[in-house]
């Protein structure tokens, strides 16, 4: 009877914002053709030709006005999904919320999408809200209907290969001009409809060194809490951009001022140094083109509470064991809030768990640790530790001493190492014991 109800209720929709283009001439921009990737360029012709508008959108051009070099170039059209995967033999449609093509050329994907119109205009198998979040929007419209499903203005601006112009509905290019992220539309209904926003919004304020609205701003800082609605996974996802940015630290100290570090990570207020040392390190790896490591970087926020929990177990349970339950209690909270793999996990685990075996200086055990697949990464940690200004600058610097040394070298400095207290032989029998 309620569905019946529903069914023949009358919907509410808000009233529509008719808009008004302003559109930028090539001769106006700086958008060339030469810094548009080739396989984007392939599939929006084919679309032009087929009949079909096409346009670059989002942060592609954003970037491009910048004189920056995007990382990806999607593709905003009036066909459908369908539609497009017809144009192309190399297109695969994925996603239930969003349903979205990618045209494969190798291990490159060109994205694109439809345009969409407000849930509110859905039939309601197409669009689901759940407390003022969007669950599921395939519900397709104009440009004019698109450009107001989108978030900021800068992320708004749409470059049309028919004519190479650029099609401005909301302000965007003055907001390119002046730096600023202004959100598009009611900041709190935005956030509300999908609080990833929220971090999205302090990548870009790191990302491309520009200020933020004083409105969107203020619905910001009160929306912290909407985190909580988002799935893990999707958070992960977020973070790992935040990880492979190049301005991590700059992210970090934004979220930390906008309250929102708590809400995906689990750290130690006390010890963000270490944190922000492991960002700027990474952020140097990316500069260099060099990889980063979720893993490690993970095990940096989570080390001083592994540390702190594994001290207060000791006394009642043996390093190894404490240390186990420490490690199963805290990496299964911060998994509730990032989805993150067993992979993940077990690299965090032994990363972590290995800066207890540094101690152990004495016999074969310094060269079994070189042995460890994990060595590299824990030995970077220990170094960090102690540029953060933990009390363990001797033992680094031996390990510094050690790592770098050559064999003839290393077997003398084992030799060296003075006893840090009674050395006891395990008994036979205590073995046994052991074993049994």
């Amino acid at each position: 009877m309620k569905k019946l109800i529903q069914a023949i209720r009358p919907k509410q929709v808000s009233p529509k914002l008719v808009l008004s283009p302003t559109i930028i001439p090539r001769a106006e921009h700086n958008v060339s053709r030469r810094d548009i990737d080739s396989h984007a360029l392939k599939v929006l012709y084919r679309l032009h030709e087929a009949g079909f508008h096409a346009y670059l959108v989002g942060g592609c051009v954003r970037d491009l006005l910048l004189g920056q070099r995007p990382k990806d170039f999607d593709i905003a059209t009036n066909a459908h999904p369908e539609e497009v995967r017809r144009l192309f033999k190399n297109c695969r449609l994925i996603g239930k919320r969003f349903r979205l093509a990618h045209i494969l050329f190798g291990n490159h994907i060109i994205e694109v999408a439809t345009f969409r119109t407000h849930h509110q205009n859905a039939l309601e198998q197409h669009a689901k809200m759940r407390d003022g979040m969007i669950v599921r929007d395939n519900v397709y419209g104009l440009i004019e209907d698109d450009v107001l499903r989108r978030d900021y203005g800068i992320n708004a601006l749409y470059y049309n290969i028919a004519d190479f112009s650029i099609v401005d509905f909301v302000g965007g290019m003055n907001d390119i001009k002046q730096k600023v992220l202004r959100m598009i539309g009611n900041p709190l209904e935005r956030f509300t409809e999908d609080p990833v926003r929220l971090l999205r919004a302090i990548r870009f304020l790191a990302k491309l060194d520009i200020t933020i609205d004083p409105d969107t701003e203020k619905h910001l800082i009160a929306s912290a809490r909407l985190l909580e609605q988002v799935s893990n996974a999707r958070l992960f996802q977020e973070i790992l951009k935040m990880f492979e940015s190049g301005t991590l630290l700059k992210t970090l100290k934004l979220l930390q001022q906008y309250n929102l570090l708590s809400s995906v990570f689990l750290h130690s207020p006390q010890h963000l140094s270490l944190v922000y040392i492991a960002a700027q390190n990474s952020d140097d790896r990316v500069r260099i083109q060099k990889t980063v490591s979720p893993a490690f970087l993970l095990a940096a926020f989570l080390w001083p509470l592994l540390a702190t929990k594994t001290a207060e177990l000791e006394g009642v349970l043996p390093r190894s064991l404490a240390f186990d339950t420490a490690a199963n209690d805290i990496l299964k909270e911060q998994t509730q809030k990032l989805a993150l793999s067993r992979l993940i996990q077990t690299a965090i685990r032994e990363i972590a768990s290995l800066q207890f075996r540094f101690h152990l200086r004495r016999g074969n055990a310094p060269l079994k640790l070189l042995d460890h697949p994990r060595f590299r990464a824990a030995y970077d940690l220990l170094l960090l530790r102690a540029e953060s200004g933990e009390p363990i600058a001797e033992l680094a610097g031996w390990w510094k001493q050690f790592h770098d040394a050559t064999t003839e070298e290393q077997l003398q400095l084992l030799k060296d190492v003075k006893p840090s207290g009674p050395f006891k032989k395990r008994s036979k029998f205590r073995k046994r014991t052991q074993n049994r």
